[in-house]
């Protein structure tokens, strides 16, 4: 950690701070991942009863204050929690204040902007390439893997980078529900919060701020740059 600290001109405590940041924002993107195609889809190809509850549900975090969303976790999946409590008593699996509850905490802020741009790509591919494809005796799954998923390779590719730059920068559930343990708990936002609390810290400070804006801005460039790029290799196609 030192040397990796020395390399980048970073202190070892901002190092700690910014691979946690990176472990925990990446883990929550390809956790969600999946979940996140199937709903995207379901939401933007499915009619069925409660669907617009369920895009309610999904979207809730986008609205709510990050710190009741911590709350919410914490009441679920603490040690006492309908949800916590089997996970720790069975699996010997605990979420809250540790690395694992940063990574389910950053996921859940991140979900809905992953979840909203898979199904605004879902909603733009054109259905007779399905269509097409079914005539010619494919089955459902075969259309989904080679024609659907394929269609909605644009949104998948911006809703990841989009969620990946929500996870970086998410403080309030992280606090609330994983708590700002040095080394273990403390992401980049955490640590700035720190320092800032710090007399004499105006300098790390900034450090991290300009840390905290290049991944944020960069991952939101990657975004629009990947749907640019993608769609004009579809128009080109």
């Amino acid at each position: 950690m030192t040397g990796l600290a020395d390399l980048r001109g970073l202190s070892p405590f901002e190092a700690q701070a910014l691979g946690l940041s990176l472990r925990a924002s990446v883990a929550a993107v390809l956790w969600s991942l999946v979940p996140g195609i199937a709903l995207g889809w379901l939401l933007a190809r499915r009619d069925f009863p409660g669907r617009a509850l369920l895009n309610a549900a999904v979207h809730l975090p986008l609205v709510l204050p990050p710190v009741v969303v911590g709350y919410l976790l914490l009441v679920l999946f603490g040690r006492n929690g309908p949800l916590g409590g089997p996970l720790a008593d069975l699996f010997g699996v605990r979420l809250a204040f540790s690395q694992a509850g940063v990574v389910l905490a950053c996921a859940v802020v991140a979900f809905p902007l992953l979840v909203r741009a898979i199904r605004q790509s879902a909603e733009a591919a054109d259905p007779r390439l399905e269509a097409a494809a079914r005539s010619l005796g494919a089955s459902e799954i075969r259309v989904f893997v080679t024609v659907t998923l394929p269609l909605m390779t644009p949104g998948i590719l911006a809703g990841m980078t989009l969620a990946f730059a929500r996870a970086v920068g998410e403080f309030g559930a992280t606090i609330t529900f994983a708590a700002n343990i040095p080394g273990q708990t403390q992401t980049l936002p955490l640590a700035l919060f720190t320092v800032t609390q710090t007399p004499g810290g105006e300098a790390q400070a900034a450090r991290l701020c300009l840390l905290s804006l290049a991944l944020a801005g960069g991952a939101l460039l990657a975004s629009e740059w990947i749907a640019r790029r993608l769609n004009w290799q579809e128009v080109r196609a």
